[in-house]
C-alpha cells in the first residue's frame, strides 16, 4: 500500500463536497470516489501551523510532541524521529517531500529520501509568487509518481501554500460584488474583494491537487494508495485561524482507502474526528503495530469502511503560542465546546490575526479593547457558530463541571506544562507582544 498525504494552508472546510460556493472539482471527484469517506465534523489538534501538522504526523498532541508554536520561530520536534515519514521509511517506504512542510528545518529533515524544492518565482513586487510556486510543487509531485522506478511503497507528502495568504488577485470570473463573506465576517465591498481572492485562492489549489491525482491514475497506482486529502486549521480571517472555535480547528478530511477496501461507495460521515486519529488509521491500514510513543487518536478505518458511525466522545484542541502567547486548551463533544484560557491577561492578541481587510475592520470598530471570558461555554445545537458564552448559566452546570473535569483529565494524562503555569519560549524563539498590532514584519518564508 502506498500513501499520499495532500494538505492546504488555511484552507478549513473551503471546498464544494463541504458545500461551501467554490470550484473545485478535482477535490470534488476525489469525494466523489468509489470507497472515499469524507468527514464533515474533523477537527486539527490546534489551530496553528506547525502545531497541528506536527499533530497530525507524530500522533501526539502538540504539546507532547514539542511542537509548542512556530517552527520558523524557534520551535521544534522533542524527537525528530517521532514522525510519520521517518516510521515510514523504516518500515520499508520511499519517501517523498513536495512543497511545504512547516515542522522541521531542512537540517532537521530526517524521513524524506526525496525532497522537491521548486524555483520561488517573484512577483513585481518582490514577493513570492505562491501560484506559480504551488503549480510547480504540483508537477514536481507529479513528476515523482509517473516516473519513479522504486519498487517499494511510496509515501509522498505533498503541500501547497495556498489558501495561505497573500492572496492572489482574484479571477476575472469571480465578481467580488457576487460573493458572500464567510460567516461572521461583515458583508462590505472590501470584505467581497477580500473573499473574491479567497476563492481564487481554493480554485488554485483545487488545480494542483488534480494535477497530482491525474498522475496517481496515469501511474497506475490510485487503487493501492492510501488517499489523504486535509489541511491545517480553520482560513485567514477573523474568528477563525488561531481560534479553538469550530471555525479554527474545523478541517476538510478526505480519505479514500485502497480499493481492497471494503466499501466501494463513498462515503460521508458526520462522527466527531481529530486529525490525531490519522497516524492509528495509517497503521491500521499497513496491518504494521503502532510505535513506542503514545498515539492520541484512533483508527479511523471503521468510520471509512462504513461499518460504525460512532466517532469520538470528545476531541481536544490548544494553541499555546502563535505569533504571540496566547495559552489556551479546548474539549468538544458533539453537542458542546468548552474553552479555557490561561493567560491573566483577557485582552485579544492581534498578532495571532493575519492582516486582512476584515482584521482593519475588527481593529477600527474597537475589538482589541474587548476583553474575553477567561471559561466560554458554547452549545453546538442552539449556537453553531459559538457566539453566545453559556459558561455562567446554571443551567449548564452540570455540563460545565463535567467538561471542566475532562479537559483537565487529559492536560493531566498528556503532562501539559501549561499545568505548571506559563510556557517559556524555546531557546533562541521569539513571539509578539501583546500590543503589537501585527506580526513581524518581513520573516523569511519557510518550507
Amino acid at each position: 500500500m502506498n500513501l499520499l498525504y495532500l494538505h492546504a494552508h488555511d484552507l478549513g472546510r473551503w471546498i464544494a463536497p463541504y458545500g461551501h460556493a467554490v470550484e473545485t472539482p478535482a477535490l470534488s471527484d476525489l469525494a466523489n470516489r468509489p470507497g472515499t469517506c469524507l468527514f464533515r465534523n474533523a477537527h486539527s489538534a490546534a489551530p496553528t501551523c506547525s502545531p497541528s501538522r506536527a499533530a497530525l504526523l507524530t500522533g501526539m498532541t502538540p504539546h507532547e510532541s514539542g511542537m509548542l508554536g512556530l517552527m520558523h520561530r524557534g520551535f521544534r520536534l522533542t524527537d525528530p524521529d517521532h514522525h510519520l515519514a521517518v516510521f515510514l521509511k523504516n518500515r520499508g517506504f520511499e519517501t517523498a517531500l513536495a512543497g511545504i512542510q512547516h515542522l522541521q528545518p531542512g537540517a532537521d529533515l530526517r524521513g524524506y529520501d526525496h525532497r522537491f524544492n521548486p524555483v520561488k518565482s517573484l512577483t513585481q513586487q518582490g514577493q513570492v509568487d505562491w501560484k506559480v510556486w504551488d503549480a510547480a510543487v504540483a508537477e514536481a509531485a507529479a513528476g515523482f509518481l509517473e516516473n519513479r522506478d522504486d519498487e517499494r511503497p511510496f509515501f509522498l507528502d505533498c503541500g501547497f501554500w495556498l489558501p495561505h495568504r497573500p492572496f492572489p488577485e482574484p479571477d476575472s470570473d469571480i465578481e467580488p460584488d457576487r460573493v458572500q463573506p464567510p460567516p461572521g465576517i461583515a458583508d462590505t465591498p472590501a470584505h467581497r474583494e477580500d473573499m473574491a481572492a479567497f476563492l481564487t485562492a481554493v480554485r488554485h489549489l483545487d488545480r494542483c491537487c488534480g494535477e497530482v491525482l491525474d498522475a496517481l491514475d496515469r501511474a497506475g497506482v490510485a487503487d493501492e494508495t492510501l488517499i489523504v486529502f486535509t489541511t491545517d486549521h480553520g482560513p485567514a480571517f477573523p474568528g477563525y485561524k488561531c481560534r479553538l472555535t469550530g471555525r479554527g480547528t474545523g478541517v476538510s478530511l478526505v480519505i479514500r482507502p485502497p480499493r481492497t477496501a471494503t466499501n466501494q461507495f463513498p462515503e460521508t460521515s458526520d462522527a466527531l474526528v481529530s486529525q490525531l486519529d490519522l497516524f492509528p488509521t495509517i497503521c491500521d491500514y499497513l496491518e504494521t503495530p503502532a510505535p513506542d510513543w503514545p498515539l492520541r487518536g484512533e483508527s479511523l478505518r471503521p468510520l471509512i469502511d462504513g461499518k460504525t458511525r460512532e466517532g469520538r466522545e470528545a476531541v481536544f484542541g490548544e494553541v499555546t503560542y502563535h505569533a504571540g502567547y496566547e495559552p489556551m486548551r479546548s474539549i468538544r463533544t458533539a453537542t458542546h465546546s468548552l474553552i479555557r484560557l490561561f493567560d491573566n491577561d483577557l485582552r485579544p492578541v492581534p498578532a495571532n490575526v493575519d492582516d486582512s481587510p476584515a482584521k482593519d475592520t475588527w481593529i477600527e470598530a474597537g475589538g482589541r479593547e474587548r476583553p474575553r471570558e477567561a471559561w466560554q461555554l458554547f452549545d453546538l445545537r442552539l449556537d453553531p457558530l459559538e457566539t453566545r458564552n453559556v459558561a455562567d448559566d446554571p443551567a449548564y452546570a452540570g455540563v460545565r463541571v463535567d467538561l471542566e473535569d475532562r479537559l483537565e483529565r487529559w492536560m493531566r494524562e498528556t503532562k501539559d506544562p501549561l499545568l505548571d503555569g506559563p510556557v517559556a519560549l524555546p531557546e533562541g524563539g521569539y513571539a509578539n507582544a501583546r500590543e503589537h498590532l501585527s506580526a513581524t514584519i518581513g520573516e523569511p518564508w519557510t518550507e
